[in-house]
C-alpha cells in the first residue's frame, strides 16, 4: 500500500481472514505467514528473530532516536464459535473470542501508517506480533529471544467491548490483575460413613479451609487492597456411604498489588496446614505463579491521553479488570503502558458470541501511530 486512503477496508479484510483461520498458542503458523505477507506487501521491514511463531517488524524513522515497541497478540482460544458472523471460524472448536485478530490487524495498520510517516519519526518503532498470550507463555518466549534488546518502552492494548468506538481508556498504575493458581490436597483417613469417628474426613476439613481462605481477604489483607481468592474445584469421594481419604482443591488468586501477591501464598499454606493438622490430617499446598500485575508507568499517561486527542478520539479513565494479560511480563523488563480500546461489542471476552465493531480497527491503527510519533518526539520520557 502506497497510500492509506483504503486502510480501513484493508484492515477489515485482514481481520476477517484472521478470524476465519484462528490458531491456538504456539500453533500460529498460518497466522504468522499471513502477517508476514501483509507486512511485506506494505514494504515494512521484518526482523530476523528465531521465533517458531509470531514475528517482529520495524519502522525506522528518517531521524535518529530511541526505539520503542508496539505489541499485538495473535493467538486464539479453544472455543466453538457461535457469533453468527459470515466470516466465522473455519477451524471448529477454535475461535478469536478475545479479539486478538483485531489487535493484530490494528497493529499492522499502525505499521502501515508509521511507514508513510517516517519523516516524522525521531527514532524507531518495533512492532511485536506475539504468540501464545492466552496460555501466558508468549511474552516470556519473545523476550528470551532478545526482542526487547535496545527498546526503551513498550505499548499495547486490549479491546474493550463495553467502551464505544473512538474511546481509549488510560490509567496509571495497575490495570489488570496478577494471576496465580493453587492446588491443595487434604490427606485424611477413609472409613465407613456411618462410623465417622474411625476416619479423618477430608471433606469436612476442605470445607472449613474454603471458608477460612475468605477470611484472609477480610482479616489479613490491607482493606484498601484488592484481592480475590476463588476455590473453583473441590473433588473427593466416589460413593455415598464411604468417607474418602483425600480431597483435592484448586483455584485462583487475583490482586492488583504486588506486595499482596508476595504474601498471600504463604498465608494460604499456613492456614491450610494448620486447619488440617488440627483434625489430624495433612495438607499439601502447591502454588503456581502465572502473570504479574499489568502496571502502567505513570510517565506515559499524559502522552497516552494526548495521542487520543491528536488522533481525533476521546481519552477516558480506564477501569481496572481482574483478568490477566502477559503484557505484564514486558513491564517487568522495561517501562510499559497498556490501554483499553473501545470496540462496542455485545459480549464479553471469551464468550462464544464475542464480536466487535470493525470501525475500531482504523481508530486503533491511527492511535498507535500517533502515540509512537508523539512519544519519540519526547525522548526525555524514555530516559
Amino acid at each position: 500500500m502506497s497510500t492509506t486512503e483504503n486502510l480501513q477496508s484493508k484492515l477489515i479484510e485482514y481481520r476477517r481472514e484472521l478470524h476465519e483461520n484462528p490458531e491456538l498458542g504456539f500453533k500460529e503458523y498460518e497466522t504468522t505467514k499471513r502477517i508476514r505477507r501483509w507486512l511485506e506487501d506494505a514494504g515494512i521491514t521484518i526482523l530476523d528473530y528465531p521465533l517458531e511463531t509470531g514475528l517482529v517488524a520495524e519502522v525506522k524513522g528518517e531521524q535518529d532516536g530511541p526505539t520503542i515497541a508496539l505489541r499485538a497478540d495473535i493467538d486464539a482460544l479453544p472455543i466453538l464459535e457461535q457469533s453468527g458472523v459470515e466470516f466465522s471460524s473455519k477451524n471448529e472448536g477454535v475461535m478469536h473470542a478475545c479479539g486478538h485478530d483485531f489487535h493484530t490487524s490494528s497493529m499492522i495498520g499502525a505499521a502501515i501508517l508509521l511507514q508513510s510517516r517516517r519523516s516524522e519519526l525521531k527514532g524507531t518503532v518495533r512492532i511485536i506480533f506475539q504468540p501464545a498470550e492466552e496460555i501466558a507463555q508468549g511474552a516470556v518466549y519473545v523476550a528470551e529471544k532478545g526482542v526487547l534488546d535496545g527498546v526503551s518502552a513498550i505499548f499495547g492494548m486490549h479491546n474493550k467491548p463495553d467502551l464505544p468506538v473512538g474511546t481509549i481508556g488510560v490509567k496509571s498504575g495497575s490495570l489488570m490483575a496478577s494471576v496465580d493458581r493453587f492446588e491443595l490436597d487434604i490427606i485424611g483417613v477413609g472409613g465407613h460413613a456411618g462410623i465417622p469417628n474411625n476416619a479423618i474426613d477430608p471433606i469436612v476439613i476442605a470445607s472449613q479451609i474454603v471458608s477460612a481462605f475468605q477470611s484472609i481477604v477480610s482479616r489479613n489483607m490491607d482493606p484498601f487492597h484488592n484481592i480475590v481468592v476463588s476455590v473453583t474445584k473441590l473433588q473427593s469421594g466416589n460413593t455415598w456411604n464411604v468417607i474418602p481419604d483425600k480431597a483435592e482443591l484448586e483455584g485462583t488468586v487475583r490482586t492488583f498489588q504486588q506486595e499482596t501477591r508476595e504474601v498471600i501464598a504463604e498465608r494460604m499454606r499456613a492456614l491450610a496446614e494448620g486447619i488440617a493438622a488440627s483434625f489430624g490430617a495433612r495438607a499439601e499446598f502447591r502454588w503456581f505463579s502465572y502473570l504479574p500485575v499489568v502496571d502502567n508507568d505513570s510517565r506515559f499517561t499524559e502522552i497516552a491521553a494526548e495521542a487520543a486527542t491528536v488522533a481525533g478520539y476521546e481519552a477516558v479513565e480506564a477501569e481496572r479488570v481482574p483478568a490477566g494479560e502477559d503484557f505484564a511480563f514486558y513491564q517487568t523488563k522495561i517501562p510499559g503502558y497498556f490501554v483499553w480500546m473501545g470496540v462496542d461489542g455485545p459480549k464479553a471476552w471469551h464468550h462464544p458470541e464475542f464480536t466487535l465493531k470493525e470501525e475500531a480497527l482504523e481508530v486503533a491503527a491511527k492511535y498507535f501511530a500517533e502515540l509512537s510519533i508523539l512519544t519519540l518526539n519526547k525522548p526525555e520520557l524514555l530516559k
